[in-house]
Parts: C-alpha cells; structure tokens; sequence
C-alpha cells in the first residue's frame, strides 16, 4: 500500500501531539516539584534517558525551564522559570529533609551551636557537619566565630518566604514517598 501525503502529514501531526504531551507532562511535574532532580524525572515520566534528556533539552532552550546545574555538574535540578534565581538556591538545598531541618530550627532559634543542631535533628555530627559545609557555601548560613560556633541563616525574611511559599510541595513529597512504600508491601 503506497502512503499519500495526508497520511504521511497525519502522521508527523500525531507524532509532534504526543512529544507536547510529553513535555507538558514533564512541565506539569517540574512546575508541581521545583528543584526536581533529573532521576526523579526519569522515574515520574517513564520515559528512557534519551527521549528525556531531549525533551528537557527542547524546554530549556525554548525558555520554558530554568536549569541548575551545580557541583561540577554531578547535580542537575529543574525549575519553572517564573521562579528567582535566588529562590532556586535556596529551593535546592531545602528539598533535603536533613537540611530542611538543620533550616527550620536555625531560622527558629536564631543562633544555633552545632551541638544543638545535632540534638535537635538526631542525625550523625559528620551528617550535619557536612550539610552546614554546603549550606555555608551557598550562602544561606552564616557562621560567627566567639567561644562556640553559632550558626544564622543569612537572608532570614527570604528563606523564611521560601520554606513558607513552597513548604506544602516539599510535604507532599514525603506522603507520596510513603504511600508508595505502604502499598509496595
């Protein structure tokens, strides 16, 4: 059977439908989860690495996403792109529930010693030594030196704003988390 021009247009109609559809859905997820990692991406979409990749691709060109790309580009996190790029610093870090926590309470208490840090979110001292090193790189902590190390949030009003405007994103990815491990038994 010889294919005719319609059917052959049809056809690349159909095809570019679905690739909008595709990056609608994976705009839909990166505007629902800001600072979404790339393997994140990867297991929401159930698209392959390369159809993936190209997708995101065709959208950051088009301006449609903001992309992260940090330490030396081992960490790769997607953004909408009506958000700040201070935001996005901040929106990287605080997705971890760890330093989220290390946040909270410093924002809570204003000056904070590393032991009380450790007291407060129960992790390992070398867990929180190592998220206070990255959050003292990005600039969101502060460090004053005197007869103990205390520990501020920078940009108070900002982080503040940030946990404030997305706090509800970051929980419902905690519930889904769990519901997923709840009906995997």
């Amino acid at each position: 059977m010889m294919k005719t021009e319609s059917t052959t247009t049809t056809t690349a109609l159909n095809y570019g439908d679905l690739n909008d559809t595709q990056r609608d859905k994976l705009l839909r997820y990166i505007n629902g989860n800001p600072g979404i990692r790339y393997r994140e991406l990867l297991r929401l979409s159930n698209l392959t690495n390369g159809v993936l990749t190209y997708h995101l691709a065709l959208l950051e060109k088009s301006d449609r996403i903001q992309v992260d790309r940090n330490e030396n580009k081992k960490m790769t996190r997607y953004y909408p792109n009506n958000i700040p790029i201070q935001e996005t610093n901040i929106i990287g870090y605080i997705r971890q529930d760890a330093t989220r926590q290390i946040v909270l309470f410093i924002l809570q208490n204003d000056l904070c010693t590393f032991d009380k840090i450790v007291e407060h979110t129960k992790k390992a001292p070398s867990t929180i030594s190592w998220h206070l090193k990255r959050l003292k790189e990005a600039g969101i902590i502060s460090v004053q030196h005197g007869r103990y190390l205390l520990y501020h949030v920078t940009d108070r009003e900002m982080v503040a704003e940030v946990l404030r405007k997305y706090k509800q994103r970051f929980i419902d990815k905690v519930v889904d988390r769990y519901t997923e491990a709840i009906e995997e038994l």
